[in-house]
């Protein structure tokens, strides 16, 4: 049985422990400073332990899930145990180059799941390192299918991709509040405003993804001239809806690649 360690068991750190434990396919180690944070993993079998080391010497695979300030120190600080083996970052900005540099023995992934993956329906980007054989790839991939979809992409892409997808939950579950307030201003109890909306958020995204329909064919069949939906339509054109996700999408890639800049400087 593989051991599977997990440095930095925070928010998404414990999500990843979790998963993988529940697999009964993996063994799992995972770290943090606060122990009583994370006791209840170990009623799935994890290890815990404050030793970043002691996960690294006793895994196969670790996965690196701290603030992106402290990916670097952690790396050197494993980079003895971590020879020959697959280590995963999933923090934002820290690009391949760096983390080569800190644990250059290791066998390099960065990748950028999001805060779904709490649901198992993360959408992780990842690119790979030069020293991955296929069947490496292969265990990395593994693991991405747990935590729901993912897609090798150019490491050029990292930083759009945090930006959409990593920061995406965050967009859409704006728009799902802001269609729940909509329905509070109509007369909806509150309730049934917000479960309308996330469904209606979940099953339209269900329908482009089963279908493979363009979201503009999806909008037409739900227009009819003067209709209800074209008058709501016209309101969101009006506000700008399309270019403030523009936007916003466009102000977070510049921040990531901001912060980036400012990390590889130290």
């Amino acid at each position: 049985m593989e051991t599977v360690g997990i440095i930095g068991a925070g928010q998404i750190g414990s999500a990843l422990a979790k998963i993988v434990a529940e697999t009964g396919r993996y063994h799992v180690i995972a770290s943090r400073r606060n122990l009583s944070k994370i006791k209840d993993l170990e009623r799935l079998g994890i290890e815990l332990t404050r030793d970043n080391r002691t996960v690294a010497s006793k895994s196969n695979i670790i996965i690196v899930s701290v603030k992106p300030h402290k990916v670097i120190e952690v790396l050197r600080e494993i980079s003895e145990e971590v020879r020959n083996k697959i280590v995963i970052s999933v923090a934002a900005a820290i690009p391949l180059d760096r983390l080569i540099e800190a644990a250059p023995e290791a066998k390099i992934v960065r990748a950028m799941p999001n805060i779904n993956i709490l649901v198992k329906a993360s959408f992780t980007a990842y690119s790979r390192g030069p020293n991955l054989s296929e069947e490496d790839v292969k265990k990395v991939q593994e693991l991405f299918k747990l935590m729901g979809e993912y897609i090798e992409v150019d490491e050029e892409l990292m930083d759009p991709i945090t930006a959409l997808s990593g920061s995406g939950p965050a967009y859409v579950s704006t728009l799902i509040e802001a269609m729940a307030y909509a329905g509070l201003k109509v007369g909806m109890p509150r309730e049934l405003a917000y479960y309308s909306a996330a469904y209606t958020v979940y099953g339209s995204a269900k329908l482009y993804l089963d279908t493979k329909l363009h979201p503009s064919v999806i909008k037409e069949m739900v227009l009819t001239p003067a209709g209800v939906t074209i008058e709501g339509i016209y309101y969101l054109e009006e506000g700008g809806i399309r270019t403030a996700i523009m936007r916003a999408v466009e102000a977070a890639t510049k921040k990531a690649k901001e912060i980036a800049e400012k990390l590889n400087k130290k």
